[in-house]
């Protein structure tokens, strides 16, 4: 099985003519930007109402042109414009949590990467049924609120930037918890969370092949403190929420580290595994994928989840990494995926990146 593919009605004029970058004005679209300008392309940004302003603070990453609607929901009905930009659109958080991952999978525009793996992000059932496959270490979850047997973190479905996790200490702390949306609650591993940025190419035969291509490892990044900070959060539940402050993971930015060099075997074998049980299910990732996980102070590493497009925490790396540097100079997340399209342009082969 391959990836879905985009049809060969919309891939044949991005032969003919370059096509134009676009992606939704927010998350990760200043880096797409910057990065689909270093290759050559065209940029288009899609704004719900008038253009952000901060574009004009950055000149090399502004889109070249704006398509403004009134709101992201509407997106289907420009989809004639899109395609007469000869668009690929670049899905990030925002893009598919906005305007949904079904209505987004649906959309028939060109699109980087397999659309079908947003329907295994989504939804928590599905992803875990995924990770468990591919023999990657998770942390336990729990069917019921009684089954808890010592911290725990309730997640509610889709990219949500953290917003509305509950962190709790024991079962009798999520005794009145009334869920507002689809939801799990896993066990809460103690150790330091690591944000793996991977990117997969079905194009490559060079690197650390996996499945009919190669795995690359563009960055690291961290949203939370270490294993000391896990353990204050866990003891100071009550005290602030005595003082009426509710503790929240809303991410509000990103740092980057690196990884000590002997977890990188560990690494890599995780992001092998996740992939070629990808292909098995839905004939594969193409791109950028994050692998969000905690390693212990036994040097193991559980992952609680994937997002299977860019992440936000690759914008620390405009010009890239500890990492991506080892792999070629000034490679960002977003001009690797620029740099993936040229290669499938040249060598006839834009349905295998496009869906």
């Amino acid at each position: 099985m391959g990836v879905a593919l985009a049809s060969a009605a919309l891939v044949a004029p991005l032969k003919r003519h370059p096509p134009t970058i676009a992606t939704y004005c927010s998350h990760s679209s200043l880096q797409i930007f910057h990065g689909a300008r270093q290759e050559g392309y065209r940029t288009l940004g899609i704004a719900a109402g008038k253009p952000p302003r901060y574009y004009e603070a950055f000149p090399l990453a502004r889109p070249d042109a704006f398509l403004s609607i009134p709101k992201l929901d509407q997106l289907p009905k420009y989809v004639s414009r899109l395609n007469r930009e000869h668009a690929i659109l670049v899905p990030h958080g925002s893009f598919v949590e906005y305007l949904g991952p079904e209505r987004f999978a649906a959309l028939p525009v060109p699109v980087f990467g397999n659309r079908a793996v947003l329907a295994w992000e989504s939804d928590r059932e599905k992803e875990r049924e995924w990770l468990e496959g591919a023999g990657v270490q998770m942390p336990r979850r729990y069917e019921t609120v009684d089954d808890i047997d010592g911290p725990a973190i309730v997640k509610y479905y889709g990219a949500k930037g953290g917003k509305g996790f509950i962190l709790a200490k024991n079962k009798e702390a999520l005794r009145d918890f009334r869920p507002t949306g689809p939801f799990v609650i896993q066990q809460y591993v103690l150790g330091t969370r690591y944000y793996i940025h991977f990117f997969y190419s079905p194009l490559s035969r060079d690197g650390y092949r996996v499945g009919p291509g190669s795995l690359e490892l563009l960055g690291m990044d961290r949203r939370d403190e270490a294993n000391i900070d896990e353990l204050y959060k866990l003891g100071a539940q009550e005290e602030l929420l005595a003082a009426g402050i509710r503790p929240t993971f809303v991410v509000t930015g990103n740092v980057p580290v690196v990884l000590r060099e002997s977890l990188l075997p560990q690494v890599f074998d995780i992001g092998a595994r996740i992939v070629e049980r990808s292909i098995e299910l839905f004939g594969g990732m193409v791109g950028p994928f994050c692998v969000e996980g905690i390693v212990t102070e036994e040097l193991k590493f559980y992952v609680f989840e994937i997002s299977t497009r860019i992440v936000a925490g690759t914008n620390v790396f405009p010009s890239g990494s500890s990492y991506a540097d080892l792999v070629a100079p000034n490679l960002s997340m977003g001009r690797r995926m620029a740099i993936e399209i040229s290669r499938a342009r040249e060598q006839d082969r834009l349905r295998e990146v496009l869906s």
